[in-house]
């Protein structure tokens, strides 16, 4: 019986591979792998780079988790982690993992951009955590299609919150943003409360928009494979949160007769 539940699993894991294959040396599969990983990357309330080593690993126990150690780091780069921020992670060490190179992130590199061990622990970065538990706020997600919610959803989202969700479907896809559901705190200049979206690994560039109120905000679809949200929320006021659906599109669709059965 083990025998087979082996074979079966190696079967499985051929049929994911051939499915997503190998770019540039990263195996982009489907969920399990991404589950496993378990790293995430969370930032300051303040804003980026504001956390000193003793309050990074304050934030990932907060969270029910650690410091993610390098290799931890390197398994969710291989399987498509990118984030363009540098932060703590085991041991006091400060890097980001890089999956695709570009001229303004990663010095036109790919890997684990490392900055090594550093002595001053007060030295401010964001951090990287590791909790294969957390799934609620964020994270990275490979599905064909899916519906995500903003944290405790159809309850009113809590203050304080900083929440990013990395999608990526197959090469030669692109994804469709659907609003199903919509009430983040309004102000003016959406400043207080807001959902970013970013047409790009991380949300360093590609920056599509920032959204606040009640209105539901109009479908999007992104240029390539990748899409980057992010949910802020301040300490105080609170609002319903959203509810939103994203759906893999192959490129070729959009160009046919019948592109407007998506919309």
């Amino acid at each position: 019986m083990r025998v087979l539940t082996v074979v079966f699993a190696v079967i499985f894991v051929l049929k994911e591979a051939e499915a997503w294959g190998y770019k540039n040396g990263i195996l982009h599969n489907s969920i399990w792998l991404e589950q496993a990983a378990g790293v995430y990357h969370r930032e300051s309330r303040k804003g980026r780079y504001q956390l000193t080593y003793k309050e990074a690993k304050a934030v990932c126990k907060y969270e029910g988790g650690t410091l993610a150690t390098y290799d931890q780091l390197e398994t969710a780069r291989r399987i498509g982690f990118h984030v363009c921020a540098a932060g703590w992670f085991d041991k006091g060490r400060v890097g980001y993992p890089i999956v695709k190179a570009g001229a303004n992130c990663g010095f036109g590199k790919i890997g684990i951009i490392d900055y090594g061990y550093r002595l001053n622990k007060s030295e401010r970065w964001d951090v990287y955590c590791y909790n294969p538990e957390a799934k609620e706020c964020g994270g990275v997600h490979t599905d064909q299609e899916k519906v995500l919610d903003s944290p405790g959803y159809p309850e009113d989202y809590q203050d304080e919150q900083i929440c990013h969700w990395h999608i990526r479907v197959r090469y030669g896809q692109r994804i469709r943003l659907h609003f199903l559901d919509f009430d983040i705190e309004e102000d003016t200049a959406c400043l207080s409360d807001y959902l970013e979206i970013y047409d790009s690994y991380d949300d360093i560039s590609g920056f599509v928009g920032r959204f606040c109120g009640d209105e539901l905000p109009e479908d999007f679809i992104s240029t390539g494979n990748v899409m980057t949200l992010k949910f802020l929320s301040d300490s105080s006021v609170t609002g319903g949160g959203f509810r939103l659906q994203y759906i893999a599109v192959n490129s070729s669709q959009l160009f046919d007769n019948h592109t407007d059965a998506f919309f």
